[in-house]
């Protein structure tokens, strides 16, 4: 490879007190280096955002190692390969691995993965064929371990892993009560999704009246996205043995300070009830079962999912920003470059 690429991507200009803003990020530019042996330049066509990636804005210790300011940044990507030192990929061929938030990563072709078309859109590998499918399937049937017809709830209901989470219950044989934050989210639950309930928390007062309607029976198993209050109402009705997957945290990745809210340990006491949180590295030897299984659902329609998809590398920083409005249904992902 001769040809040298211009290459702008995002660095962190400075680290967030509280919610993050645009003053955040940082449009640099410098250009491409050749790929070594082994290595393969790819053009990113969808780079991933995501809400952990708040954590590793803060230099508090995370579960991602956070970004020094200057650092790029990165995550998920998808792309199309341009230029190549390894012989298990040729040029055009589409990859899906972690990236730069940029227009060309220079990746070792070991770190990355095919992506087929003819599954699903390049941009669904970064969704439910990706690491938040990989989260919802081993986060609920291997810490949450629902039976069929018991009931689960999922906090974040209309996001990347809360939707996967909700439908692979239902393939399970369980009841599912979903949370989302919008008219428009509640209805693609339930009439796209199949969850048995869904509930807009902006327009309810009262969380554990909708949730007892909801879930007449308590809670069985919860896949908690989100915290806040909406898991001190879960907690009031969870059933006997029941079981808590903490995966995410989101009504906290800005606070400056952690609020104290309703202690929640006796009511655990009575309940006998497990929580675990989760990470979904921790299952990196059995990515491929799901990503076999993810995959033949999706294939054969069994499985939805909805990408949010923001126009242009440019405004990436406004895609991860809008994770904390509530702008996306599904997952949210930025298109960088169209198919060449």
């Amino acid at each position: 490879m001769n040809e040298m690429y211009t290459n702008r991507h995002w660095v962190l200009a400075e680290r967030p007190a509280g919610e993050p803003d645009l003053d955040c990020f940082e449009l640099t530019e410098t250009e491409t280096h050749e790929p070594t042996e082994g290595e393969i330049l790819v053009e990113t066509r969808y780079l991933s955002v995501d809400p952990y990636m708040r954590g590793r804005m803060s230099e508090q210790e995370s579960y991602a190692e956070p970004w020094a300011v200057g650092d790029p940044l990165n995550g998920g990507i998808v792309g199309e390969v341009v230029a190549t030192e390894s012989d298990a990929y040729d040029t055009g061929d589409l990859v899906t691995g972690e990236g730069l938030w940029a227009e060309y990563s220079c990746l070792d072709a070991d770190d990355v993965a095919p992506v087929d078309p003819s599954v699903a859109p390049p941009e669904a590998y970064l969704g439910v064929l990706g690491m938040p499918g990989r989260t919802a399937y081993f986060g609920l049937l291997e810490v949450g371990d629902p039976s069929p017809g018991e009931t689960v709830v999922v906090s974040g209901a209309a996001g990347a892993v809360g939707s996967v989470v909700g439908q692979i219950a239902k393939l399970n044989g369980c009841h599912v009560v979903g949370f989302a934050g919008s008219d428009e989210k509640t209805t693609w639950l339930t009439d796209d999704l199949g969850f048995d309930a869904a509930i807009n928390y902006k327009s309810v007062d009262d969380y554990q009246a909708a949730l007892a309607d909801a879930a007449p029976g308590g809670v069985d198993v919860y896949y908690d996205n989100v915290g806040g209050p909406i898991t001190d109402a879960v907690f009031t009705q969870l059933n006997l043995d029941a079981t808590v997957a903490v995966c995410g945290q989101i009504a906290y990745y800005n606070a400056e300070s952690m609020p104290t809210g309703p202690r929640k340990l006796p009511q655990l006491i009575t309940k006998r009830a497990t929580v675990e949180g989760l990470l979904v590295g921790d299952f990196s030897n059995r990515f491929g079962v799901a990503t076999e299984q993810l995959s033949e659902w999706v294939a054969d329609g069994t499985l939805q999912h909805r990408e949010t998809v923001v126009e242009g590398l440019s405004n990436a920083p406004e895609a991860f920003l809008g994770l904390f409005a509530g702008d996306n249904i599904g997952k949210q992902v930025v298109r960088v470059t169209e198919e060449s």
